[in-house]
């Protein structure tokens, strides 16, 4: 079938992100006033909304000039890609001598901070994608691979390991073994990536203390209610406290300052106490359908680099809300990493919007 250029992007898929960028607007605020009123000595209960505002209006002119360019130009610069992934990871550990990194992960010049793992993420899909896509799709060079792609895989979480950001090394995993999958990984190297994911993921809990307190915890919040259990014990109680049906819009007791990073990393546990877990379930509700629409546009795309470009960005995308969400309902240890599109935060969601722009990019370009 003959590759038709459509000249318009899925509305759908468009729609269903923009509509969770509003509706955690709406969150943002009514986790954040206290926050604001607290920060602003009572001038205002606006104030995290407003960065929020301006971080989305931003975020919107990133999302229109990355999908109006042709995502053929982002497999031109590939082969710099790795290089720029592992430049953007030890940023933060070069930088940190000089007082400009905080909380091991962020970096910051002045006003502006942001997370090099962010970026990072989509540079290395974009490396993964033209790599694989040099190949025949499920063809003997794809499964020859398998040991260049666990030793560059490994690379970069040896080195996301020093920055001590296990979350977002998981969903840097999770888009290499996808992309991996797509372009035909054998069903034995599957299960050999899985062991030794499981056994480096032993390994990282093992050696550092702080995260087997974590992965203890999370084992038996109860032992350590206040102190490494806290922040679970609290989102739980938050989740509880909602019920079905929620304690009503604005009417959350635990985002003030009970819950830690309410309106970041836990707002998930927020909007279930406030909206209840049944309406909760819609924002799973159209990730999933999100997913779906991603999945819809990698099967049509037009070329295998366009096809694991959709693969990689529509994992990022659900994996990392998932395990947020897990996160909150103690399916998981906590891992710090935000709700998509959701959370407060500028790094991730214009990061975020150059991918889905990528995206519907490649949507414009599907199969007819």
């Amino acid at each position: 079938m003959n590759t038709i250029r459509r000249h318009h992007t899925d509305y759908w898929f468009t729609l269903l992100v923009f509509g969770l960028i509003f509706f955690g607007l709406i969150m943002i605020y009514s986790v954040s006033k206290y926050y604001s009123l607290d920060l602003t000595d009572g001038a205002t209960d606006k104030l995290y909304l407003t960065r929020q505002l301006i971080w989305v209006v931003l975020g919107f002119f990133v999302w229109a000039v990355f999908q109006a360019i042709d995502y053929r130009f982002w497999l031109k610069y590939s082969h710099i890609m790795l290089i720029l992934t592992l430049v953007l990871l030890f940023l933060p550990v070069i930088l940190s001598p000089f007082g400009l990194v905080s909380a091991g992960r962020w970096v910051g010049f002045g006003f502006a901070k942001f997370q090099p793992a962010e970026i990072a993420k989509l540079t290395f899909l974009i490396y993964l994608s033209a790599w694989f896509g040099s190949k025949e799709e499920g063809s003997a060079a794809i499964k020859q691979m398998f040991v260049p792609f666990l030793v560059v895989t490994g690379l970069v979480a040896m080195v996301m390991l020093l920055q001590k950001d296990l979350g977002t090394l998981s969903v840097l995993v999770v888009i290499a073994a996808s992309i991996f999958v797509t372009a035909g990984a054998h069903l034995s190297q599957l299960f050999s990536g899985v062991g030794l994911s499981a056994f480096l993921l032993w390994l990282a809990i093992k050696i550092e203390p702080y995260r087997m307190e974590r992965f203890l915890t999370f084992l038996n919040p109860e032992n350590n209610s206040l102190s490494s259990g806290y922040h679970i014990r609290n989102a739980l109680i938050a989740i509880g406290s909602g019920g079905l049906w929620g304690l009503g819009f604005g009417q959350s007791k635990q985002k003030y300052l009970y819950l830690p990073e309410a309106h970041t990393d836990s707002i998930f546990a927020i909007i279930c106490e406030e909206l209840g877990f049944i309406r909760a379930s819609f924002v799973i509700v159209i990730f999933v359908l999100i997913a779906m629409r991603g999945i819809r546009i990698a099967r049509n795309a037009p070329d295998l680099f366009s096809r694991y470009l959709a693969i990689g960005i529509t994992s990022w995308i659900f994996v990392q809300a998932m395990i947020n969400i897990a996160a909150m309902l103690s399916l998981v240890p906590l891992t710090g990493i935000p709700l998509p599109f959701v959370s407060y935060g500028g790094s991730s969601l214009l990061i975020l919007l150059a991918a889905v722009g990528i995206l519907n990019n490649v949507a414009k370009h599907q199969k007819t």
